[in-house]
């Protein structure tokens, strides 16, 4: 009320005017004065409950970490229950949290590991029905999910929620995975090393620089996977079916490729030395700029379409040249397929 017109009478400095003129100065003060009061209290109101908007929110954060705490944790006991079923819900658990916690993405994944570790540990420390004896025969080995369908569980949570992870090493080393189901799975920087994957099928899946060293892999299906950069030294490869893989800048050094398929597979500026490859199929295989040296090719297939390395002597090596088989059909894996049996092989 006295504001507007100490205003109006100091911008007037003295100078006469008549009472409506003043009257609508001091109006238009006043006008411009209850707007900027205004304009303050929505500011302070808008900044107040900003601020609420965030103590709540960091409010229902906290309880939300709480929440997944807590689960988090029920689902890691759940994992040392004597019933599988028991153990396959706290899996299922974890791989639910790992989707809606990137923090605790990698926590689940490392989890996931250890569990195959210690439950399906190579050679097999007992004789009981989900561990069938090291030197059973492949053929009377149940497929993974129904020996333990809790390790086919944590083994294909690893392999979908790898997609989104940081390229770094993971050890899933020395584990029992014959006759496991990999199809289309992410095992990349995945370390296999010494484990055993026999007959195992692993068609369409990422194993980009995997490291399979000394790796059982008799039978495995490999059709189409990628396994760029990855190291296979010292592998057992024999039967293996590696129809279409990439193959390229992988390490097969004495490798044991007996009767391998690798037809139309990608072989650029792949190691194969020291590899035993007699009796492989290498129909189509484009071998560009690979190491050959001291590899063992006796009784291998090529045809007029495979690719050397530049002065390799094929025929000298003691490779057979048959007809190409042409292009080769796309690869459909029932479910089934995990059980089949597979033929005896010649080199055994």
């Amino acid at each position: 009320m006295v504001l507007p017109g100490l205003v109006v009478e100091r911008d007037l400095g003295g100078a006469r005017i008549s009472a409506a003129e003043r009257l609508g100065a001091v109006n238009n003060v006043r006008t411009t004065l209850v707007q900027a009061v205004g304009g303050a209290v929505v500011l302070f109101g808008a900044y107040a409950t900003w601020r609420q908007l965030r103590v709540n929110q960091e409010g229902l954060n906290a309880t939300r970490e709480g929440h997944l705490t807590d689960r988090f944790s029920r689902a890691v006991d759940q994992l040392g229950s004597e019933k599988t079923d028991v153990r396959i819900g706290g899996l299922y658990a974890l791989w639910r949290i790992a989707d809606h916690s990137a923090h605790d993405r990698e926590a689940v994944i490392s989890i996931k590991a250890a569990f195959l570790r210690t439950h399906l540990p190579w050679p097999p420390q007992g004789q009981g029905q989900d561990s069938p004896a090291a030197e059973a025969s492949i053929n009377s080995v149940p497929p993974l999910e129904t020996r333990a369908p809790d390790a086919q569980v944590a083994l294909t949570g690893l392999g979908v929620l790898c997609r989104e992870r940081r390229p770094d090493w993971l050890n899933v080393s020395y584990t029992d995975l014959r006759r496991a189901d990999c199809d289309g799975l992410w095992l990349h920087h995945i370390n296999f090393d010494g484990a055993c994957l026999e007959a195992a099928s692993i068609y369409q899946v990422n194993l980009t620089k995997a490291s399979l060293i000394a790796a059982n892999m008799r039978h495995v299906e490999l059709g189409t996977s990628i396994l760029h950069q990855s190291r296979c030294v010292e592998a057992d490869l024999r039967g293996a079916r590696m129809v279409r893989a990439d193959l390229r800048e992988a390490d097969f050094s004495g490798a044991d490729l007996r009767e391998a398929n690798l037809r139309k597979a990608q072989g650029h500026g792949t190691t194969f030395t020291g590899a035993d490859l007699r009796l492989a199929d290498l129909r189509g295989t484009d071998l560009t700029g690979a190491d050959l040296t001291r590899a063992k090719l006796a009784g291998a297939l090529a045809s007029d379409v495979t690719v050397w390395p530049a002065g390799f002597d094929a025929q000298a090596a003691g490779v057979v040249m048959v007809d190409d088989p042409g292009a080769e059909p796309s690869i459909l894996l029932q479910a089934a397929a995990l059980a089949r049996n597979v033929p005896p092989l010649q080199s055994a």
